[in-house]
């Protein structure tokens, strides 16, 4: 039997979400790019904010909000079940594309903000991907420089004190 989701009222989330059998299944630009058109749909049916997002190759990571009376659950069930669904649709395939249920953990402070934001951000440097956050196409930075509107909005309140170089550029959450 399975562990109950830990959830709390008001709070904000980092998910994780793996592709099956660690699959790069979002390594092309277009499988990132219907993911990330799935997530403006979303936003345009649940009410939820995305203060980071990362898209890797085999797995995602989102810094996630719900709104007022939402459910982290609905909200992710709907956007990794029509993902799957067309990304098989998109490719011929059938079956699972998610390796199991989502994983999510509570953020209730604002060092927990600080570093799931800052894990996030750094996930693509951290892989060897690019040198700087910034640069990467697929994370917060990329979405909000590439005008991926619907889905960050500007950086919060808690992004713009705890990453004062937070711009509309991308984060800059290296804190040497």
């Amino acid at each position: 039997m399975r562990k109950p989701r830990k959830l709390v009222d008001g709070a904000r989330y980092h998910v994780v979400a793996r592709a099956n059998r660690r699959e790069f299944i979002l390594e092309s630009d277009r499988v990132k790019d219907l993911f990330l058109a799935i997530i403006a749909r979303a936003k345009r049916r649940f009410r939820f904010t995305i203060d980071t997002l990362c898209i890797m190759d085999n797995h995602i990571h989102l810094l996630l909000w719900p709104g007022e009376n939402e459910s982290l659950s609905r909200i992710m069930q709907w956007i990794l079940s029509v993902f799957a669904i067309r990304f098989n649709r998109l490719f011929g395939l059938q079956g699972h594309v998610w390796y199991d249920r989502f994983k999510s953990v509570v953020v209730r402070t604002i060092r927990q903000f600080e570093h799931a934001y800052s894990y996030i951000t750094e996930n693509p440097v951290r892989a060897g991907l690019v040198a700087h956050a910034r640069d990467y196409r697929y994370g917060a930075a990329g979405v909000r420089r590439s005008g991926g509107t619907g889905i960050l909005g500007p950086p919060g309140l808690f992004a713009r004190i705890l990453f004062p170089g937070e711009t509309a550029e991308g984060p800059l959450p290296n804190r040497e």
